[in-house]
Parts: C-alpha cells; sequence; structure tokens
C-alpha cells in the first residue's frame, strides 16, 4: 500500500510517499524561507502562490524518486487543517483534484496529528499511551495520547507558541528570519547568570503556557543593555533558558498527572538541543523514555502527512468530494 502525502499549511511545501511496508520511500520538501526573509515574516498570500508553483512538480519529483505510478498510489492525504487558509486551500485542492484523477480516495489530515505521529516513522517508537508535547512556530501543547485518535489535550498556550515567541524575540533582536534557530545559535555564546527570565504560568497550577510575556520582558531587557553581540547573547541565552525551563515544567507535570513513562516531542522547536538534552536528563531521572522524530522531520514535512494518511486510511477515514480546509481545528475533535 503507498500513500501519498502533501503538505502546504504554512511556508513548506512538503511531498511523500510511504509504503506500508518500506516506509517512506520517497520525500520532497521546498522551502520559502527566502521568499519571506525580506518581510520578516510569512505573507500568507506570497505562500498560497508558492506552493500552487511547486506542488505539481514535487509531486513529479517523488513519483519519479519512487519509481511509483499514479495507478500504484492507494490513497491521497493532504493536510486540511490547521494554518492558513490560502496555503491550505492549495494542498487541499489540488489533494483532492488528483485523487479523483487518478481514481483513489482521498484522506484529510490533522497537521498537529501528523506532527504527534512523526516519531513512529522511526525504528525506535512509541507505544501507546504517552504524553506528548508539540511545540511549532503556531502551536504549543500537551496532549495524553491513549491510541490514535484519542486524545486529549491536557494544556496548550493561550497567547503566542514557544516557537512564535522565539522568532518574535530574535526579530526585536534583528537576527533576521527565520528567527527561532538563530536566537537558539546565538544563546551558546552567552553567560549564564546575567540576566534572569520568568518562567510564565509555572507558579500557579495547570500545563497551559504563556510565551507573550517573556518577549516583552525580552523588549525591556533590551532598551536597557548597550547593544553589543555579547549583550545580545546574554539576553538569548536567559530568554531560551526561561522557554525551555517552562516546557520542563509542564512536561513533568503532565507525566506525574498522568502517570506514564513515555514522552513524544514533536514539532519544529522539538530540534532545540537544549530542550532535547533537558528532557533527556528529565526521563533518565523518571525511569522513562523519551522520543522524537529525525530532525528532517520536526520541521513540517510531507512524510509526516503521507504517515498519519496512511493511519487515517487504514481507520476508514475519506474524504467527500467536497473541498475543505480548516485553518482552525482543535486536535481533540478527531475521532479515534
Amino acid at each position: 500500500m503507498n500513500i501519498l502525502g502533501i503538505e502546504t499549511s504554512c511556508d513548506e511545501t512538503g511531498i511523500a510517499i510511504y509504503n506500508e511496508q518500506q516506509g517512506i520511500v520517497a520525500q520532497a520538501l521546498y522551502s520559502q524561507i527566502e521568499l519571506h526573509a525580506e518581510y520578516g515574516g510569512v505573507v500568507p498570500e506570497l505562500a498560497s502562490r508558492d506552493h500552487i508553483r511547486k506542488t505539481a512538480l514535487l509531486t513529479d519529483q517523488v513519483l519519479q524518486q519512487s519509481g511509483l505510478s499514479s495507478r500504484e498510489i492507494d490513497a491521497v492525504a493532504f493536510t486540511q487543517g490547521p494554518g492558513l487558509i490560502g496555503a491550505l486551500l492549495v494542498g487541499a485542492t489540488f489533494g483532492r483534484s488528483l485523487a479523483y484523477s487518478w481514481g483513489c480516495p482521498a484522506v484529510a489530515v490533522h497537521h498537529m496529528e501528523g506532527h504527534l505521529l512523526a516519531p513512529l516513522l522511526e525504528d525506535d517508537k512509541p507505544d501507546f499511551p504517552f504524553v506528548a508535547l508539540l511545540v511549532s512556530g503556531g502551536h504549543s501543547m500537551l496532549v495524553d495520547v491513549k491510541a490514535l485518535g484519542d486524545y486529549t489535550i491536557l494544556g496548550e498556550s493561550i497567547d503566542d507558541a514557544a516557537g512564535e515567541a522565539f522568532d518574535k524575540t530574535a526579530k526585536l533582536m534583528g537576527l533576521g528570519y527565520p528567527g527561532g534557530p538563530r536566537l537558539a545559535k546565538l544563546a551558546e555564546q552567552g553567560r549564564p547568570g546575567v540576566h534572569r527570565f520568568p518562567r510564565p504560568m509555572t507558579d500557579r497550577p495547570g500545563l497551559d503556557f504563556s510565551f507573550s510575556g517573556l518577549k516583552t520582558f525580552a523588549a525591556n531587557t533590551l532598551r536597557s543593555c548597550d547593544g553589543s553581540e555579547q549583550a545580545l547573547a546574554d539576553i538569548a541565552h536567559a530568554f531560551q533558558d526561561a522557554v525551555i525551563d517552562t516546557l520542563m515544567i509542564k512536561c513533568r507535570r503532565a507525566l506525574e498527572q498522568t502517570g506514564y513513562q513515555r514522552l513524544v516531542v514533536a514539532g519544529g522547536v522539538s530540534a532545540n538541543q537544549q530542550l532535547r538534552s533537558g528532557l533527556a536528563q528529565l526521563m533518565k531521572k523518571r525511569r522513562g523514555k523519551v522520543f522524537y522524530p529525525r530532525p528532517e522531520f520536526c520541521t513540517d514535512n510531507g512524510a509526516m502527512i503521507a504517515y498519519a494518511g496512511y493511519c487515517r486510511f487504514k481507520n476508514g477515514d475519506r474524504e467527500t468530494l467536497s473541498i475543505n480546509a480548516r485553518p482552525r481545528w482543535p486536535l481533540n475533535e478527531l475521532k479515534q
């Protein structure tokens, strides 16, 4: 069985094919970073237009790479949401039309379920149940994952997500776009203890996140520094420490609340090395284990959509002929 996956939720066009026996047999990814860099962030209309230019080309590339013909594709999976409405409509329109022309079913995939299931593409994969920390540019949430589709949201961001806070703070520091990875790199040169940023919402019960205040705290700290490279590095270090500590505190609470010994971490921020190191220590102390997707599957990609589409296809999910996109789509609305 071969499932073609299409990811167009934001600023990356990802196409991949998942085979039931072999796993991912072909994939291609195009990033729009250069397109949006001069604007300091994603411009939705430009993102949509670029998806239109790239989706069909990458699909042809992946088919050639895999050696498969359209007749050998059993279903086409596409990201239905959440994400930018225009970008989602490109993938939904192309995916649904492609499935119709090839005479195979179409399967709609939830973007965050794709991230959540990405670690299952690895040889060392977690068994259910587990706690999932999903951290990306648009989402930060903790999920009790009992089975495929059986998700209970334990906590989520009430304002800026972790990745969004990284990018906005990096922009304040003049680090360019995308700012998150650049801020993390600069933080390596920072000196511990120079600044102490708050750990938001850790002094009260609960598992929700709030990172917008850290951005404001960083802005105020920037105004009082001399603007040197070392001063910026010190602020980056303190900011990253605060975000990582907050994520770790909430993960520990979620594990204590559920009693689970397995933690899955996915999404773009899951590639952060300080976060990985901290969570590895946390799980070692708890005699548990943490699971990640490989770095190339941390950010948006077609492979995670192809795999999630395969799981949904096996579950009997099928799309009608109508073309739908859901820019807002709560994860806990998915059926088991």
